[in-house]
């Protein structure tokens, strides 16, 4: 049973609801094992990979025990989905584990809906906080984690998963940034520092694997090598702008050490 105050659980549910309406998508969690194979097949056409992301049968496993599966549907039809699962006990944490919507809607806040569901199913479960990763490189992701979210990278990842090989990662490593959101803490990042700097990213490095692979990998190494020490000294990224990349607060070293 939940811990947190109901006022708090029934206003994000408030917020996603209004979020789905807004983005003029329903969501829920697969009733059948054929909608669980729609959701695998989804992720695998949303990535352009060569073999199943997760499979049915697993999410289904984890729907059963209590783990956080839904999909989001636009006129019936699937459009997008998130996974995720519990860490120990203890941390009182959902590690979000793969999200996706269709590449043609992208815009059309859906992702958004997914999240803030993702937040009120959470709450009502009395969890605090959502981790999960997603690649530094990526603008428009990094944007969406901190700024519309207000989640914080706590982790710089080199290659966590390996090759994936897949269309949007490509041959490239898979370095990850793990990011926390905490679910009762404020939404704006404190980004009015004096020891401010920042961290560039490529406007569109998915284009950038395709067009230029070579340059691509230039700035897998020029991030990892940016971010990573600053992240391991305890270095605080408060925000992300989409001309100067991450906003890192460099003077609270002392506080994590």
């Amino acid at each position: 049973m939940s811990t947190i105050a109901p006022a708090i659980v029934t206003e994000a549910e408030a917020d996603a609801e209004k979020a789905g309406v807004a983005a003029g998508s329903v969501l829920r969690e697969p009733c059948s094992i054929g909608e669980f194979d729609e959701l695998a097949d989804l992720l695998v056409e949303i990535w352009g990979a060569p073999q199943p992301l997760i499979h049915s049968n697993l999410m289904r496993a984890m729907s059963k025990a209590g783990s956080y599966v839904t999909a989001a549907y636009v006129d019936g039809l699937m459009v997008g989905g998130c996974v995720g699962f519990h860490q120990a006990p203890s941390a009182r944490t959902l590690y979000s584990h793969i999200a996706g919507v269709r590449p043609e809607l992208i815009g059309r806040k859906i992702g958004l809906a997914l999240k803030l569901h993702q937040r009120a199913w959470a709450l009502d479960r009395g969890i605090t906080a959502i981790e999960w990763t997603y690649d530094p490189l990526v603008a428009r992701n990094a944007y969406f984690n901190i700024v519309k979210l207000g989640a914080r990278p706590v982790a710089y990842l080199p290659n966590f998963y390996g090759p994936m090989k897949d269309q949007i990662n490509g041959a490239d490593d898979s370095d990850r940034v793990l990011v926390r959101w905490d679910l009762l803490g404020d939404l704006v990042g404190d980004a009015g520092t004096d020891s401010l700097t920042t961290v560039a990213v490529p406007p569109d490095i998915e284009d950038l694997r395709v067009t230029e692979p070579a340059e691509a990998r230039a700035w897998r190494l020029r991030v990892r090598d940016g971010l990573q020490p600053l992240l391991a000294a305890g270095a605080r990224v408060v925000g992300f702008d989409r001309e100067r990349g991450y906003l890192i607060q460099t003077d609270t070293f002392g506080d994590h050490r």
